[in-house]
C-alpha cells in the first residue's frame, strides 16, 4: 500500500482501490479496478458508509438510501493494511464528531482474484443511543466514469428466482429505470431508480441476493452478492453525479421492519457482501472471478474435491412416501448405477401416511414405514452394504403444529410477534437464539449422525413466517430475524465442527434460500424442485452464476416412460454440477438404464476437474424460453460444454468460446455415446457449430487445445 497527500492506495495485481480524503477529512472511494487504469472519478460524492438513524435522515428524500446525514459526517480517523495468507485486508476507521458514531470499514480481497469483500462495524462512542434504521455494507460510487455516455452504455443485471423457476437472469439498459435528466436546468440526483429487496426468511424468494452492471461496449462488468441467509437485504444501482453507483445493505427499517438501538459502547456489524470485477470480459469473466472467490472464502471440506454421486428418493420418485419395501429396490438400482450416497427424503418420520408436513420436529422414524425389529436401521444398513453412505432429510428450523415438540418446547424457543407464537402453513418456526431450540436440534444431529452413523443431511426450509420475531421487549421483528439468522449460521458451524466429514445440503423449497452465507458452510445447494426435464435445463445451466459448479445439486430423474433422448437430456443436465439421481430407476428398461450408468461413468471421469473450473455461457445467460442452451466449464487445459436442444428449436446452433480464439482444438463427444451430434470448430472466430438431429436432446462435449503453445 502507498500513501500520498490526502490519498491512499491498496490492493494487489488483480484489484486496486484508491481512496481520497477531502479537505475536511471525508473519505471518498474514487477508483476500484485494475492497477494502472485511468478510471479515477475525482470528487466522487458518496461516502464509504451510509447510515440512517432516528433523527438522522438523508439530505435528499426519495427511495434511495444514500446521501445520508450520518454518512456524510463520517471523517477519516486512521487506516491499516494487513495480510493474512492469501487475503489482503484494508481497515478504514471513521468517526462522526457530532454523535460519537464510529465506523470500521473492512475491505478484504484474495490475492490474484478481482473481488472485494466488505462489511462495516459501527460502535457508539457517544452518550446517547442511536436508533439505527439502515447501514450499508458497501458503497461504490465509481462503477462508471463520470459521463452520461457511460450510463447510456450500461446494462443492469439481476436474477428472478421463483419456486420451480430459479436463477433467471435478466438484463436491461440502465436508462430504462434511470433516465437522463440533463438539460439547461439541473434537477439534482433523482429520487428513484433500480433497487431490489429480499424479505422474509427466504433469502432468494423472488430474486437472488445478487446483481450486476455491465458496459455493453467495453465489457467492463461488476457483479455483487449479499452474503446473508435471511430475506432482509437490499441493493440499489443508480446514477449520482453522472456516474453509476451501487449500495448494498442488509435489512433496513423501510423495507424489512429492522431497527437496532445502538447504545453507548455497543457494537453492530453489517452482513458481508462481495463485489466482483471484470475489466473487459463481460459477465462471464465477472462470474468466473466470483466462482474463484467463493472457493477460497468458504469453509474447507473434503466433499468439494471428491464430488460423490448422490441418489435421493424424492423427486419424480417416492415424493415423501418412503418405506422399507419401496426403498430396498431403489437402493440396489442406485448402487448399480454408481451412486455413492443414498438419501432418504421427507416422510421417514411420518406415521400417519400423508401427515408428514405438520408433524415434523421430533425426527423419530415411523414404525409403520419401517416395520420389523431393526426398523429404519434395516434400510440404513442395506445402504452401507451396497457401498453407499446413508443420508436423511431434515427441516430443522420448523416444528409442525401436531409435533410433540410443539408442546414440549417453551414459547420463547419459537418466533413470536406481539407475544403470540407465529404459525405458518401448519408449522411454527424455531428461534435459534434460544438455548432450548438449539439444544433440541443439537440432540437431533447427535443422534442421527453420532449414533446412527448418517453421513449426509439434507436441510430443507419450506415456510416463510414473515417479517421476523419480537422475542425481546421493544425488539423490531427484522432485528429478531437477523439475530436468528446469525444464530443459525453459528449452529451450522457448531455441528460441522463436531462432524467434519458430514456432508450437508442446503435446500429451501428448491432454491428459495440460495445465498453464499449458507453456501460458505454447507457443501451442496439444491437448485430446484422443477419436475419437468425440459424446464430444468435453463436452471441447471444458470446455476454456476450463484453457486460453484461442485456445489450445485441438479436432479437427474429418468422415468420408465421417457424416451432415450429424454433420459440422456435429464442426465446431461447434471454432469457439470452435482448429480442428484432420482426417478423410478428400478423400473427402467435396459437401454435407459445403460444411459444412466454411462452418464454416471462420464461424470466420474471428469469430476476431478470441476472444482477447478470456471463457468461461461457460449450462448449468453439462458432465458427461460431459449430453444438452445449451453454451459461451459473451463480449466487451463480443457473446456467441458453441455448443450441442450429443446423442442421447437432449429437443428443447428453456433456457440462462441472466445477464450479459445485462434486456437486449434479437438472436440470429443463424452455423452451420450449414441448421439448423432455433428460439430465443427473454427479457431479464427472461436465458433463451434453444432447440429443435434433430434429434439429434445443434449450432449456433453470436451474441447482440448491442440496447439503446442495454447493456454
Amino acid at each position: 500500500m502507498s500513501k500520498e497527500q490526502g490519498t491512499f492506495h491498496w490492493g494487489h495485481e488483480a484489484l486496486h482501490l484508491e481512496i481520497v480524503l477531502d479537505a475536511d477529512g471525508s473519505p471518498r472511494l474514487t477508483h476500484l479496478g485494475l492497477p494502472g487504469e485511468v478510471q479515477r472519478i475525482p470528487g466522487a460524492s458518496l461516502p464509504l458508509v451510509e447510515v440512517t438513524a432516528a433523527g438522522h435522515g438523508r439530505g435528499w428524500s426519495g427511495n434511495r438510501l444514500v446521501g445520508t446525514d450520518l454518512g456524510g459526517r463520517l471523517r477519516h480517523r486512521t487506516h491499516r493494511a494487513t495480510r493474512d495468507g492469501d487475503w489482503h485486508t484494508l481497515t478504514v476507521h471513521l468517526h462522526d464528531p457530532e454523535t460519537g458514531l464510529v465506523a470500521e470499514v473492512t475491505y478484504r480481497s484474495p490475492d490474484g482474484i478481482p473481488v472485494l469483500r466488505s462489511e462495516v462495524t459501527l460502535r457508539n462512542e457517544g452518550r446517547t443511543t442511536l436508533h439505527l434504521e439502515s447501514v450499508s455494507s458497501l458503497v461504490v460510487g465509481c462503477l462508471t466514469p463520470r459521463a452520461p455516455a457511460a450510463i447510456d452504455a450500461a446494462d443492469l443485471l439481476w436474477a428472478e428466482n421463483d419456486w420451480l423457476a430459479e436463477c433467471r437472469w435478466q438484463r436491461q439498459p440502465m436508462r430504462l429505470t434511470t433516465p437522463s435528466l440533463s438539460g439547461r436546468v439541473s434537477y439534482g440526483h433523482g429520487r428513484a431508480g433500480f433497487a431490489l429487496n429480499g424479505q422474509g426468511t427466504w433469502s432468494s424468494c423472488g430474486r437472488l441476493p445478487m446483481g450486476g452492471l455491465t458496459d455493453r461496449i467495453t465489457g467492463r462488468t461488476w457483479v455483487w452478492q449479499i452474503e446473508h441467509n435471511g430475506g432482509g437485504w437490499r441493493w440499489e444501482c443508480e446514477e449520482r453525479d453522472n456516474a453509476a453507483y451501487a449500495a448494498l445493505f442488509g435489512p433496513t427499517d423501510t423495507h424489512h421492519g429492522w431497527r437496532h438501538p445502538l447504545e453507548p459502547g455497543a457494537v453492530f456489524r453489517t452482513v458481508p457482501v462481495a463485489l466482483s470485477f471484470s475489466a473487459d470480459g463481460g459477465p462471464d469473466a465477472a462470474f468466473a472471478a466470483l466462482t474463484r472467490y467463493r472457493r477460497v472464502q468458504r469453509r474447507p471440506h473434503a466433499d468439494h474435491q471428491r464430488l460423490p454421486v448422490i441418489f435421493n428418493d424424492y423427486m419424480n420418485c417416492l415424493m415423501g412416501d418412503p418405506t422399507t419395501e419401496k426403498l430396498l429396490p431403489l437402493i440396489d438400482a442406485a448402487a448399480d448405477a454408481g451412486a455413492e450416497y443414498f438419501v432418504i427424503d421427507a416422510g421417514w418420520y411420518d406415521g400417519d401416511n400423508g401427515g408428514w408436513w405438520d408433524s415434523v420436529g421430533a425426527w423419530e422414524p415411523a414404525d409403520s414405514r419401517f416395520p420389523g425389529e431393526r426398523g429404519i436401521h434395516e434400510v440404513l444398513d442395506r445402504i452401507r452394504e451396497r457401498g453407499m453412505v446413508p443420508g436423511l432429510w431434515l427441516e430443522p428450523e420448523v416444528i409442525g403444529v401436531r409435533s410433540p415438540m410443539a408442546k414440549s418446547l417453551p414459547d420463547e424457543a419459537f418466533f413470536r410477534r406481539d407475544g403470540v407464537r407465529v404459525t405458518e402453513a401448519g408449522r411454527h418456526h424455531l428461534d435459534l437464539r434460544h438455548p432450548a431450540a438449539r439444544a433440541h436440534l443439537d440432540q437431533v444431529v447427535d443422534r442421527l449422525v453420532g449414533e446412527w452413523g448418517v453421513g449426509y443431511l439434507k436441510l430443507d426450509h419450506n415456510i416463510d413466517p414473515g417479517s421476523g420475531t419480537s422475542a425481546h421487549p421493544g425488539e423490531a421483528p427484522g432485528a429478531g430475524l437477523l439475530g436468528h439468522n446469525r444464530a443459525h449460521l453459528d449452529w451450522l458451524d457448531g455441528f460441522l465442527d463436531r462432524y467434519p466429514h458430514l456432508v450437508v445440503e442446503n435446500c429451501s423449497s428448491g432454491g428459495m434460500r440460495w445465498d453464499h452465507a449458507l453456501l460458505s458452510r454447507m457443501q451442496l445447494q439444491s437448485t430446484s424442485d422443477q419436475q419437468n426435464l425440459h424446464l430444468y435445463a435453463p436452471i441447471a445451466a444458470s446455476a454456476p452464476t450463484a453457486v460453484t459448479p461442485e456445489q450445485g445439486a441438479v436432479w437427474a430423474y429418468p422415468q420408465p416412460e421417457d424416451s432415450l433422448d429424454e433420459v440422456a437430456f435429464t442426465m446431461a443436465s447434471a454432469i457439470l454440477g452435482r448429480i442428484h439421481l432420482s426417478g423410478r430407476m428400478a423400473e427402467l428398461a435396459p437401454e435407459a438404464r445403460a444411459l444412466v450408468h454411462e452418464a454416471v461413468a462420464a461424470y466420474k471421469a471428469i469430476r476431478a476437474d470441476l472444482p477447478h473450473a470456471v463457468p461461461s455461457w457460449p450462448l449468453g445467460l439462458p432465458a427461460w424460453e431459449d430453444p438452445w442452451i449451453a454451459l461451459a466449464l473451463r480449466t487451463p487445459a480443457t473446456t467441458y460444454l453441455t448443450v441442450w436442444r429443446r423442442p421447437g428449436a432449429d437443428a443447428s446452433a453456433a456457440l462462441h468460446l472466445p477464450h479459445l480464439r485462434d486456437t486449434a482444438a479437438r472436440v470429443d463427444l463424452l455423452y451420450p455415446s449414441v448421439s448423432r451430434a455433428v460439430s465443427a470448430w473454427t479457431p479464427g472466430t472461436a465458433e463451434l457449430s453444432l447440429t443435434l438431429p433430434t429434439a429434445p436432446s443434449a450432449v456433453l462435449l470436451r474441447i482440448t487445445p491442440t496447439d503446442a503453445g495454447a493456454s
